[in-house]
């Protein structure tokens, strides 16, 4: 992922947001990822595009720090890479409480303001 330019790694965001949104589909609460071999196994697969998305984001600022303050300030994209140390070198420290939040109230602010990026490319 280092060598993909930001329109590449702003549509691997985008894609992967989809592919949360549909793995969170029917998650009605932070218990429900924990109560079945099917939510544990949406849990990790979560876990894991959000790792990922840190980690697009990451580069993204490596490469061009003014580059995501367009739509947001750097608070903001600091929290969601460091979500991504916290579920790379923290693993055992991530509870279904904050991945819940993560999907139910955050993604979808996320989503708009990568595709504003996006748009400020084409």
């Amino acid at each position: 992922m280092d060598k993909a330019n930001n329109k590449e790694l702003l549509q691997f965001i985008l894609d992967s947001i989809v592919m949360i949104k549909k793995r969170f589909d029917g998650i009605m609460s932070s218990d429900d990822f924990m109560y079945s071999e099917e939510g544990m196994t949406r849990l990790d697969a979560i876990s894991m595009r959000l790792q990922s998305i840190g980690e697009a984001l990451k580069n993204i600022d490596k490469r061009d720090r003014d580059f995501l303050l367009e739509v947001a300030d750097k608070t903001y994209w600091s929290n969601i890479i460091k979500t991504r140390e916290i579920i790379t070198h923290h693993y055992i420290d991530i509870d279904s409480e904050t991945i819940f939040m993560i999907c139910d109230e955050k993604l979808n602010e996320l989503e708009k303001k990568i595709s504003s990026l996006m748009n400020k490319l084409n």
